[in-house]
């Protein structure tokens, strides 16, 4: 891939759970790019329809056109190369073959910003993101908000019954949590505690 008049590429990589702004801060960034009138090209998984097709989509409603990709190795195919910012939502739907494709970007002069999440329903690692934190140069933790408590969420509580690794969903199938409410796959149900119905009058 040609280097762009010399000029040194990096990577930056927005991490957190769901509900945290990574969205939000990408599209933030890439719209500063715009009017420093640099060259912006953006991209997202295919497998993302929440909210556009061919957007990506803050939980807040911010919006940029996008392109869709299968996977990451299509990135490098769609790439113009005079582009100098690249733009990379969900990557955590984007599988490890984003590490290289974003070291190739950054190593031909182009500023990568990449966004996803960082641990799994789990609360794991969750590739390609903890392989690009290595790489980067620059690093954002977002945070967001219990929901159960409002203290700062690092964790995206899985609501929904499926031991799959991805399970694409906003609210309704996920939510923050803190460190101390957050329960690894999906919360147990919690038991009610039912009030013995009322008696009524005794005959005889």
């Amino acid at each position: 891939m040609e280097i762009i008049n010399g000029s040194m590429g990096w990577i930056e990589v927005i991490c957190g759970p769901m509900f945290s702004g990574k969205s939000e801060e990408l599209i933030r960034r890439l719209r500063r790019a715009t009017i420093a009138r640099k060259r912006v090209q953006v991209f997202k998984p295919a497998i993302d329809l929440r909210y556009s097709a061919d957007e990506i989509v803050s939980h807040a409603d911010r919006r940029m056109a996008s392109e869709v990709v299968e996977d990451a190795g299509q990135i490098l195919h769609r790439i113009d190369w005079r582009t100098e910012v690249v733009g990379i939502d969900e990557a955590n739907f984007m599988g490890p073959e984003l590490v290289g494709v974003a070291g190739t970007l950054a190593d031909s002069g182009k500023q990568v910003i990449i966004a996803g999440l960082d641990t799994d329903y789990l609360g794991r690692p969750f590739a390609p993101i903890p392989e690009l934190l290595a790489l980067a140069e620059s690093i954002t933790k977002t945070l967001a908000i219990c929901m159960q408590c409002g203290n700062p969420a690092k964790h995206t509580q899985r609501l929904v019954e499926s031991e799959a690794l991805i399970v694409v969903g906003a609210s309704g199938m996920y939510e923050a949590r803190c460190r101390r409410c957050f329960e690894p796959g999906v919360p147990r149900q919690r038991q009610l505690e039912l009030m013995p119905a009322p008696r009524g009058p005794q005959n005889g």
